[in-house]
């Protein structure tokens, strides 16, 4: 097993239209404003950015992201990952009777080289300090529909 490969799947339901989450979503470079982890985003051209987050271990984590798949009808968002993190993330959109749920895939390989040092020992907290990023992001995605 290679200790610094990881596998999530995450979901959420919102109370919004698929349409507005996926238009939330889409725009990347608005993250930092509601996903408090996510502290930097920088655009690089049209279809991809450098991305930089913090959880709650005292890290940075630095990453291009490229655009993959943008596809509204299919409700579907997809990138590419190089840098700290190497791998894929995808949105899946889908309508819900409450507003959508969201589906977040990813599958990275770590490359930043103390948290490859310390994958085995560390792995449950990277574990739970993606978990904490992912609650949060809901939570600020939530509040910021609400005021959309």
């Amino acid at each position: 097993m290679d200790w610094s490969h990881y596998r999530f799947h995450t979901r959420w339901s919102l109370t919004a239209p698929l349409a507005t989450v996926y238009d939330a979503l889409a725009q990347a470079e608005d993250y930092p404003r509601w996903w408090p982890q996510v502290r930097e985003v920088d655009r690089i051209d049209d279809t991809s950015g450098t991305i930089r987050i913090r959880s709650l271990l005292p890290y940075d984590l630095t990453f291009t992201a490229r655009e993959v798949r943008r596809d509204p009808v299919a409700g579907i968002l997809e990138i590419a990952m190089t840098g700290d993190l190497d791998g894929w993330a995808r949105w899946t959109l889908t309508p819900a009777d409450s507003g959508t749920l969201a589906h977040y895939d990813q599958e990275v390989d770590v490359t930043k080289p103390l948290m490859r040092l310390l994958a085995v020992p560390g792995r449950p907290l990277f574990r739970a300090n993606h978990a904490l990023m992912m609650r949060a992001g809901r939570r600020g995605l939530a509040a910021h529909l609400r005021a959309v």
